[in-house]
């Protein structure tokens, strides 16, 4: 639509492999992501290909150790990797990011043996991990799941439905959540089950208004049964491990907002600075340059508190707010810096002819996936002031 360059974020990067690294995403994200994206999401196509080529390039298990086959990245790299990934297309962005999720329990809690025997292909081998935690009723209460693994000499048998699982149907591997004892969270096991279990099922995909080539779908489980070998943890752990891994997914959306986000600003950027009215660019106009600034600003302020957040967590240290925090802040700023996007468009804004529409659609699951912005605000102020009394 212009004539304007299109600049690269300057990134803030510990270590020249780190810029290598960078470098090599954005050129995977030209060539194999960005040309097919909107194409995609509109016939719904997810393209398991490209996550091949992610792994094969050692992007899957960035934020790993080498042993099994991960990457050795901080986790300021690893979020950075994932924002371009999102700039390019959310559903590749976000997959990775569910997939680095899904690999959590294992890596963090598993035993040597668990983790000699499986890390490695999840990490590096191809696999595509999903995270299986919500119900159709429990979702931000998941301490009341409902799904059950039964013991069974050396085996456990799950039974139940899980919902809004990114990758079902479709994925080698799933971190499952399940009751194995009393109510509440102190009931709850990690278990890591095959894609092809038997017994195990995925329903018709989510019909959902964006990200149309990410499957989203409810997983049944009727009786699947897998050795206690793959059990993730102690009896009862479950819930634990499920909470220190939101605390870094909440990271990765954080991260794939401003993706977003900044995809939108530089949409946004071309078309008013070639788009002409009354004789002159319309990014001339003190109105769209206030919309535009303030959009840039959101940006910087999102990519900031998600860094820090990170550079927290890389130094061993409590990041929970903080992570709360970065996903509340930044997955509200990409749904109206996107919003602002289609009206720095106009009338074109609210068409498929160019992405803003398509991007602000996809801001708004951030709001929801992981935690919904309202439970961010739970858990931000429950850090400040203490539980809420009962």
């Amino acid at each position: 639509m212009s004539d304007r360059v299109p600049q690269w974020v300057e990134r803030s990067l510990p270590t020249e492999e780190s810029r290598e690294l960078i470098a090599l995403v954005r050129d995977i994200a030209q060539r194999e992501i960005a040309p097919y994206a909107a194409e995609e999401e509109e016939s719904g196509r997810f393209p398991r290909e490209v996550f091949a080529l992610l792994s094969e390039s050692g992007l899957l298990g960035l934020p790993y150790d080498s042993e099994h086959g991960g990457g050795d990245q901080p986790y300021e790299v690893y979020l950075q990797v994932l924002e371009e990934l999102a700039a390019a297309r959310l559903t590749v962005g976000l997959g990775v990011s569910v997939h680095s999720l899904a690999c959590h329990a294992l890596a963090g809690y598993g035993t040597k043996d668990q983790r000699g025997e499986h890390l490695r292909a999840m990490l590096s081998g191809g696999l595509l991990g999903a995270y299986c935690l919500s119900e159709p009723a429990s979702g931000s209460d998941a301490a009341s799941l409902r799904t059950k693994a039964v013991r069974d000499g050396d085996d456990w048998v799950l039974t139940g439905t899980k919902a809004w699982i990114t990758h079902g149907g479709i994925a080698d591997f799933y971190t499952v959540l399940a009751r194995t004892g009393v109510e509440g969270a102190r009931g709850i096991t990690a278990f890591l089950v095959p894609g092809d279990a038997a017994g195990l099922s995925a329903a018709a995909p989510e019909k959902k208004m964006g990200m149309k080539g990410s499957p989203t779908a409810q997983l049944n489980f009727d009786g699947v049964r897998i050795p206690d070998s793959r059990r993730i943890g102690d009896e009862g752990q479950g819930f634990a491990i499920a909470l220190s891994a939101l605390d870094s997914g909440r990271l990765g959306i954080a991260a794939c907002a401003i993706g977003v986000a900044q995809a939108a600003l530089n949409a946004s950027l071309d078309y008013a600075t070639g788009r002409k009215q009354f004789g002159r660019p319309i990014a001339d106009f003190q109105g769209l340059r206030f919309m535009l600034a303030d959009m840039a600003t959101r940006i910087e302020a999102g990519r900031a508190l998600y860094l820090a957040a990170a550079r927290l967590r890389d130094a061993g240290r409590p990041f929970s707010r903080q992570a709360a925090m970065a996903k509340l802040f930044c997955t509200d700023a990409a749904m109206q810096v996107t919003v602002d996007a289609v009206q720095v468009l106009g009338g074109y804004g609210y068409t498929q002819d160019f992405p803003v529409e398509r991007l602000m659609r996809e801001a708004k699951v951030l709001q929801i996936v992981e935690g919904t912005n309202q439970i961010q605000r739970m858990v931000i102020a429950r850090h400040l002031a203490g539980p809420e009394s009962r």
